[in-house]
């Protein structure tokens, strides 16, 4: 079968998590992505680390399947190739600061001017409008800002996910924007102009917690790996360490305390009957649990625990979960080609049964700019000459002539 978005092409100024992550996403659907970067570095995110056999991890994460274009959008010439490639694409993307698009000739009034068909998507940390449309925003700020980081971490101190949790939120609503848009087009042939906000999509995300402070006007604690409306839903000791357990109704809370823990007089205990009863004598509960928990190895409980339905998991550390049996059995790692050696990648979440994401390569940076500028008709030896345009070092350019193909 051909790949979803075989045939479309989107061109995103971009950098960082949240945009990158938008585009790579309609790559490993079959989009072909163009990736516009500054000459002096590229984006910003290569630089981040060198992680990955000399390329930073991030950056590896984030754009396989792209073709890298450095080029100077300060430059005339240079907005003249970028604006060629945007005129025969499906798809515009950036990122950049709120307003700096409109000021270098790409915001979404001029070019849909010319192609009302363009679909196009300017991504910002507060939005279009409002008084902090031209803050600086960061993931660690916008999750301050969202009060993400007010129920993250423990009663005692507080703390900012582990991973950008704002700038993905902000990139998988990015992506399904223009799926949704490219399905009307299709319909209708008119394109669209749309606006994701990284402090939208946290607060989105913030769920039962929002509403939770909406209608009762309590702010939610932060409960660490417990949950503020579950229990017994937290981390319990073992006679060799640690295992997580979740009970998330009360047949639940029978089978645990009759077939996994051997304590059926807890069974119906009037403190433990129901969950709001176990919600609202927590530190009872817990106890009671953890006290027999104790008295197991890990394995051995985590093994009774699958056998009776009982939701539970062990922590996984990072070295654990890259050799985790249910990725290697299931064949999720491929390999993808990076600027000095291979490197694993996941396959996307979703599984198509009659397709695989093609998971291209990651580019250097300016791999692909000999051939972009030849596409956009321009004379590639004299921008490059020039220094409005650079081309990666690492490749040779004259192999790189031919425009890519999909």
């Amino acid at each position: 079968m051909n790949a979803p978005l075989e045939g479309f092409t989107v061109v995103a100024i971009e950098q960082a998590v949240a945009a990158p992550l938008a585009t790579r996403n309609l790559a490993d659907l079959g989009a072909r992505v163009i990736k516009i970067e500054r000459t002096d570095g590229g984006d910003l995110a290569r630089g981040y680390d060198h992680a990955v056999h000399g390329t930073a991890a991030h950056f590896v994460w984030l754009n396989r399947g792209k073709e890298s274009l450095a080029i100077d959008l300060k430059a005339p010439q240079g907005r003249a190739v970028v604006h060629e490639l945007i005129g025969t694409a499906d798809v515009f993307i950036q990122n950049l600061a709120p307003g700096a698009a409109a000021r270098l000739g790409f915001g979404a009034d001029e070019l849909r001017a010319a192609r009302p068909e363009l679909v196009v998507v300017n991504m910002s940390g507060f939005g279009n409008g409002g008084p902090m449309r031209d803050r600086k925003s960061y993931d660690m700020l916008i999750q301050a800002e969202s009060g993400l980081i007010s129920i993250t971490g423990t009663p005692d101190e507080p703390a900012k996910t582990g991973i950008p949790t704002a700038d993905i939120a902000t990139g998988m609503y990015c992506a399904q924007s223009v799926l949704a848009a490219l399905l009307r087009r299709g319909r209708t042939g008119e394109g669209a102009t749309i606006d994701v906000s990284m402090l939208d999509s946290t607060v989105e995300w913030l769920g039962h917690a929002m509403y939770t402070q909406m209608y009762t006007g309590v702010q939610p604690p932060r409960m660490g790996v417990s949950h503020i409306s579950i229990a017994p839903y937290d981390r319990y000791p073992t006679r060799d360490g640690q295992i997580l357990i979740g009970v998330q109704n009360d047949r639940g809370w029978q089978t645990l305390v009759n077939s996994v823990l051997d304590i059926p007089e807890m069974a119906d205990d009037p403190r433990f009957a129901t969950n709001v009863l176990r919600v609202r004598n927590r530190g009872e509960c817990d106890s009671v649990v953890a006290e027999r928990t104790a008295t197991f190895t890990t394995e051995a409980l985590d093994a009774k625990l699958a056998a009776a339905g009982i939701p539970a998991a062990q922590v996984k550390q990072m070295a654990q979960v890259v050799d985790h049996p249910q990725l290697v059995e299931r064949d999720r790692w491929r390999t993808v080609n990076t600027e000095h050696a291979t490197a694993r990648a996941l396959l996307p979440p979703s599984t198509f049964e009659d397709f695989e994401a093609p998971m291209g390569d990651v580019p250097a940076l300016g791999q692909h700019t000999r051939a972009l500028l030849i596409e956009a008709g321009q004379d590639p030896d004299a921008l490059l000459r020039d220094g409005v345009a650079a081309q990666s070092s690492a490749f040779d350019s004259s192999a790189l002539d031919a425009a890519p193909t999909r």
